[in-house]
């Protein structure tokens, strides 16, 4: 996957999570877990490319690392809206999954960069 197409992704998965958030239930919980999960999810796609605009490879790292952190974080919210019942698992499988693949892929990327990086 190149970085255009990494770039789409990382901006679908905000735009399904802002839809999703407009669906949740007009309540305390809902606000701030939607509010949270909100904020995380955008934040995937717009370190990404903060990352693309990296100075150097351990700059590049380092803003990766914030990607990973917001998407495990977008994994977290995603959880509580099922575990507190807000939301089934059924719904939210297809974005987990999403989440999920974005998380795995940016590992592995700062994996590969940490190898070469030492070398």
């Amino acid at each position: 996957m190149n970085e255009q197409e990494f770039k789409a992704r990382t901006k679908q998965l905000a735009l399904r999570i802002i839809r999703l958030v407009e669906q949740l239930p007009q309540t305390r919980i809902a606000d701030v877990i939607g509010k949270q999960l909100l904020r995380s999810a955008t934040s995937v796609g717009a370190n990404y490319r903060a990352a693309c605009r990296a100075k150097s490879t351990a700059d590049l790292i380092a803003k990766l690392g914030i990607v990973e952190e917001e998407a495990d974080e977008t994994l977290y919210w995603l959880e509580l809206l099922i575990e507190s019942g807000l939301m089934t698992a059924e719904k939210l499988k297809s974005l987990m999954q999403e989440a999920t693949e974005i998380l795995a892929m940016t590992v592995a990327s700062i994996k590969t960069l940490r190898e070469k990086y030492k070398s």
